[in-house]
């Protein structure tokens, strides 16, 4: 089997409502999401959702090669790219690659991703995640009352700009999983997005925990800043999550070594194979391992492989346009499928029918950083 070539397309994930954190919203709850086909010569195309920056220069390391051996292909590919590969969209790019490899080689053995990496059990843990700081009171509690109806019981809402709001609607939210789940105390979490200093983050979370019990805050500070960090960590009593805009293994060193973090966090854009190596790096340091992003289908099934997975991000209910996937959720969880491979189709028709709706260039929302963030007096 060899690689023969690849197709790009970009679909839109369509919340229906604003979306965004701290640092912006996308007012009208439009997102672009990249996919990469990774074809084959036997007919086996593999899906992967990630980047497509300096996608022809990253895919020249792997093209004509067995898809079958995929950890060296994945190597092989930071080194195509060396001095930008190990960092930003481009090791996205590389991660997109990487799980429509993982793809193919399930596909080729006639097996489900996660029985392929070992794992046993198909069910994930899930925690709910609505990109929601945009939203009313009301708008909140409809939001989380249908992440409840799926039996969740864990939520992380994005907040960091005002603590009595945040305090609100985390108790809002509170309230509604506590009678979902028959008194029992739900998990919950509070995302500052990069968007505090040092002592904002450990004031307004001091100031949380007055009234609520948090089980994370997760990017309080800047993501590399691993004194930071250890310094949020040793003025609160929630755990400090993060990880998910870190890229390659050299930028998780200095957070593990200065014990910076309680929660290890990898998003699905970077690929299977990284997860799987962030997790063995965790495990080594006695620490757990969280899947984050919208459509985290390759993390789902690695995570089933690893001893140290802890719970992983639910965003949208819905896949974007023109994705189908073999996943539902139920009792909490994400129930994996038994379909060959990740279990993802890809209808490329109905991805090029909506491609009208957004142009691809996003100028604004979550991922611009406001001019001074991290620098308000309050």
């Amino acid at each position: 089997m060899r690689i023969t070539g690849f197709r790009a397309l970009t679909t839109l994930q369509e919340w229906d409502r604003p979306v965004g954190d701290a640092n912006g919203v996308f007012a009208d709850g439009v997102v672009l999401v990249p996919i990469v086909l990774v074809e084959t010569d036997v007919g086996i195309t593999g899906v992967g959702l990630g980047p497509h920056v300096l996608l022809e220069v990253v895919f020249e390391a792997i093209v004509g090669e067995d898809p079958r051996g995929v950890t060296a292909l994945y190597d092989r590919m930071l080194r195509q790219t060396f001095k930008a590969g190990h960092t930003g969209a481009v090791f996205g790019t590389i991660g997109a690659l990487d799980t429509a490899l993982w793809d193919i080689k399930a596909k080729a053995a006639g097996e489900p991703l996660w029985r392929l990496l070992g794992g046993r059990d198909r069910r994930v843990p899930a925690y709910a995640s609505g990109l929601d700081i945009d939203l009313t009171d009301d708008e909140l509690v409809a939001v989380y009352q249908t992440y409840a109806e799926r039996g969740l019981r864990a939520a992380k809402l994005k907040g960091g700009l005002d603590v009595e709001r945040d305090r609100r609607r985390l108790t809002l939210v509170r309230e509604l999983l506590t009678k979902a789940g028959d008194g029992a105390r739900p998990g919950l979490m509070l995302d500052a997005n990069e968007s505090w200093s040092r002592k904002q983050a450990v004031r307004h979370v001091c100031e949380l925990e007055r009234t609520l019990d948090l089980s994370w805050v997760e990017e309080p500070v800047r993501r590399w800043d691993a004194e930071g960090l250890a310094t949020v960590g040793r003025g609160i009593r929630a755990s400090v999550a993060s990880g998910e805009n870190l890229t390659g293994l050299e930028q998780y060193r200095p957070l593990l070594a200065a014990g910076a973090i309680d929660i290890v966090q990898t998003a699905a854009v970077w690929g299977v194979t990284h997860f799987l190596r962030v997790a063995t790096v965790a495990h080594a340091h006695d620490l757990p391992v969280s899947a984050v992003g919208n459509t985290p289908v390759g993390l789902l099934h690695a995570t089933t492989s690893v001893p140290n997975h802890l719970v992983s991000e639910l965003q949208d209910l819905q896949p974007p346009i023109g994705v189908t996937t073999d996943v539902e959720v139920e009792d909490g969880a994400f129930i994996l499928g038994d379909s060959a491979g990740l279990g993802i189709e890809v209808d490329a028709a109905a991805i090029a029918a909506s491609s009208h709706h957004r142009s691809r260039d996003q100028p604004a929302g979550p991922h611009v950083r406001p001019e001074r963030a991290g620098q308000r007096l309050g």
